[in-house]
């Protein structure tokens, strides 16, 4: 009940802020003087991929920022409002966004978008999923865009999309857009090629949360972790203990903490076992805010593949 109530509440705030905004708000031109699109895109990587695509021929208005969770957001009255306006908007899809019954959907619906303005991006992409104490197969892995064989499939929808929705300007969309999908395309390459440099005993990676799953399955890596997904409990005494197992199983020769986690959990593993954490983190849900390190969805596949290659091929 408390939900719905919030949820009317922001559908009427919305209400009253395009009534007060009139033609204040009106979209910004773009270089030749037409007005821009209004893109929705639910978190960071998707963001970046617009922009790179639609350049200033689009307006974004992303939702999930930086050093949040994008699979229990809560949108805000100016998300509400530009949704409302929204020509597009994308989202990963994969339960990213807490599907058929999560906050981007309950969103769309209280703001009346037309279904063929939504676009999930990773709806030809074949799920992978997360498994129950027992192993069984329990809920989807959202996180397929951290492999970069996804992305260059989440940037020809969105080019798609963006030339469909954007004739005037489709054929410089288009050219933006063969133009990313192919260094996306490059770095899919550079993937496989440096993973199978790699030593092949040292083929593991093992990270707090199960987010590298499509990566690791796509180039030959095996994975490990503490925790399956982020929304769950982290870092329990038994996932620590299985953990611990699994690396002096395997001798694994380097432990990987993300950007966005409780850094304990693992330090903990890593004082178990004498296994050393690598000196820089690793990325997983997000890119960071402009003018930082990683703030491209390209820097972010660089940074990540970087980081794996040379940890992984030290000599122990």
């Amino acid at each position: 009940m408390k939900k719905f109530v919030t949820w009317m509440a922001l559908s009427l705030m919305a209400v009253f802020m395009l009534a007060a905004c009139g033609k204040d708000d009106e979209a910004a031109s773009a270089p030749d003087g037409k007005e821009k699109m209004k893109v929705i895109t639910s978190f960071t990587i998707i963001a970046d991929m617009a922009r790179q695509i639609g350049g200033d021929y689009i307006e974004v208005h992303n939702l999930v920022p930086s050093g949040t969770d994008p699979h229990e957001y809560e949108p805000l009255p100016k998300d509400i409002k530009a949704a409302t306006d929204a020509d597009v908007l994308f989202f990963n899809g994969l339960n990213l966004e807490g599907g058929d019954k999560g906050w981007f959907k309950k969103m769309t619906d209280s703001v009346h978008q037309k279904d063929e303005n939504i676009f999930n991006l990773t709806e030809k992409v074949t799920p992978q999923y997360l498994t129950d104490e027992d192993g069984r197969e329990e809920e989807i892995n959202p996180h397929a865009f951290i492999d970069p064989g996804v992305g260059v499939q989440m940037a020809e929808k969105i080019t798609e999309v963006l030339i469909d929705k954007h004739p005037t300007d489709s054929e410089k969309i288009q050219e933006r857009g063969e133009e990313y999908i192919a260094r996306l395309k490059e770095i899919d390459k550079d993937y496989e090629e440096r993973i199978n440099d790699i030593p092949e005993e040292n083929r593991t990676l093992v990270t707090s949360e199960r987010a590298f799953q499509y990566m690791a399955s796509h180039y030959g890596l095996k994975e490990a972790f503490i925790w399956e997904i982020d929304t769950e409990e982290n870092g329990s005494p038994k996932q620590i203990k299985d953990l611990v197992h699994f690396i002096q199983e395997h001798k694994v020769p380097v432990l990987f903490v993300e950007s966005n986690v409780d850094t304990r959990p693992m330090e903990t593993v890593s004082k178990e076992t004498g296994v050393p954490i690598a000196e820089k983190f690793i990325y997983s849900d997000e890119i960071g805010d402009p003018g930082e390190e990683i703030d491209t969805y390209v820097k972010y596949l660089n940074y990540n593949i970087d980081l794996i290659h040379d940890e992984l091929s030290k000599k122990q």
